[in-house]
């Protein structure tokens, strides 16, 4: 498959970030996924797609119930589980978000709107529609932690 330009272009910058302590840096809690990661994810993915088609051929299901698409390239996970986050359409240049449970919803245009909005944000922190921005031990957070001990070292992003 063909990576998208942008894709690649961010891949280049910071191809992925390790397992915790690193905080979320990206809006929904999300990280960028190691490649090993986004080979093993995908992979999962399309078993599971194949499995779903056999399965519907056994039946004689005639309903198409997108599962995954060859095309979607998972480039962040929320957490270092890859369990759920963004993915980029390769054909359409589309990002949408999935998750473990088939939930599929598309949130950008483009790998460009996602980061331009997340640029606006940094720049002007208070247009946060789902999380104030801020800063934890030098990091890049979205929204306030969760546990005490964090959310006392985490500090909202000045604009």
């Amino acid at each position: 498959m063909r990576l998208p330009v942008g894709l690649r272009a961010l891949w280049s910058r910071r191809a992925g970030v390790g397992r915790a302590p690193v905080p979320a840096f990206m809006p929904r809690g999300c990280v960028l996924m190691p490649f090993d990661v986004v080979r093993g994810t995908y992979q999962l993915k399309m078993q599971i797609r194949q499995a779903d088609q056999e399965a519907q051929r056994r039946t004689g299901d005639t309903e198409e119930i997108t599962v995954w698409r060859p095309s979607w390239i998972p480039f962040a996970s929320i957490g270092a589980d890859a369990l759920s986050g963004p993915c980029v359409d390769a054909e359409t240049g589309r990002i949408w978000y999935w998750c473990r449970y088939a939930e599929r919803s598309l949130q950008f245009e483009s790998l460009t709107d996602y980061l331009e909005e997340m640029a606006d944000v940094l720049e002007i922190p208070l247009l946060a529609a789902e999380a104030r921005v801020g800063l934890m031990n030098g990091f890049l957070v979205w929204g306030k932690p969760h546990d005490a001990a964090e959310r006392a070292a985490w500090e909202p992003l000045a604009g």
